[in-house]
């Protein structure tokens, strides 16, 4: 599943490919994707704007978009969220393609040489002859003007340690439950959560209030640099203990077994050695 990582590449590819160009068409005929919006809602908001920033807060990507017709006022905001398996592609008007998202799979590097046309849940068209795609094929994501952000939580990526601190460490609720609530603390999936305890050898298991100050300097540590090291290189799958969460196979730190349990109703992998409480 996309996390905060995935997100922030395809605001990124955004932010490079679609910025400033004028929408001639869009295709928001997916009535599920584009809920609560009836077809052509969307299009007819977007139609004549152009696309003038592209923002995340977590797992939640939006897009301001420019004035209609010179009013001069801003237009709606595009909320546009990956859900399980999305990714944003962008043609550019030399017919080149920028994306970001979910980690591709396909054979051409962007799975459009093996896709669907019904893969396709949402199309901008520019007047440039480009393009603007969500490609999800579990059709999770979710397309929608002025979306909410009441629910979010500071971002995970941006937090500094004093609010990490408070947000998280207070409770009885397992350290890692605490870390995937999303009004706490936005962005934080599953995977991102198991690497970030390993790299802070804390036990996933242990309540988030009872860590110190020092080791939720620590473990705040720990969440940006795999933060950072996801986005840079590719995606969560990425990480160090990544390749370890599966039975049979070792701590790549220390060659202990790895362990695997429910927390938080999510299925979690610690190292036995390390990160027991």
């Amino acid at each position: 599943m996309p996390e905060l990582p995935e997100v922030e590449l395809a605001r990124s590819t955004i932010a490079e490919a679609a910025l400033d160009r004028v929408v001639a068409d869009v295709d928001d005929a997916d009535d599920w994707v584009c809920r609560p919006h009836v077809p052509g809602e969307v299009r007819d908001a977007l139609v004549g704007r152009r696309l003038t920033a592209a923002h995340r807060r977590g797992k939640t990507m939006w897009c301001d978009t420019s004035g209609d017709d010179g009013r001069g006022e801003d237009g709606p905001r595009l909320g546009l969220h990956l859900g399980m398996s999305g990714r944003i592609i962008v043609r550019t008007g030399d017919g080149g393609t920028v994306h970001g998202g979910d980690p591709v799979r396909g054979v051409d590097g962007t799975d459009e040489a093996v896709a669907k046309p019904e893969w396709y849940r949402f199309t901008l068209v520019f007047e440039d002859g480009g393009s603007m795609r969500l490609f999800d094929k579990r059709r999770l994501g979710r397309v929608r003007l002025d979306p909410s952000l009441d629910d979010l939580g500071p971002d995970a990526g941006e937090i500094g340690v004093g609010e990490f601190r408070e947000r998280v460490g207070r409770g009885t609720a397992p350290l890692k439950a605490r870390l995937l609530d999303q009004s706490a603390l936005a962005g934080v999936g599953n995977l991102l959560a198991d690497e970030t305890l390993w790299q802070a050898r804390q036990d996933p298991h242990r309540p988030a209030g009872d860590l110190s100050d020092d080791e939720f300097t620590a473990l705040h540590r720990a969440l940006r640099a795999a933060t950072r090291a996801a986005i840079r290189h590719g995606g969560v799958h990425t990480g160090e203990v990544i390749g370890a969460r599966k039975k049979g196979q070792h701590c790549p730190r220390c060659g202990a077994d790895m362990a695997t349990g429910q927390v938080g109703g999510r299925t979690t992998w610690w190292c036995t050695a390390e990160q027991q409480g």
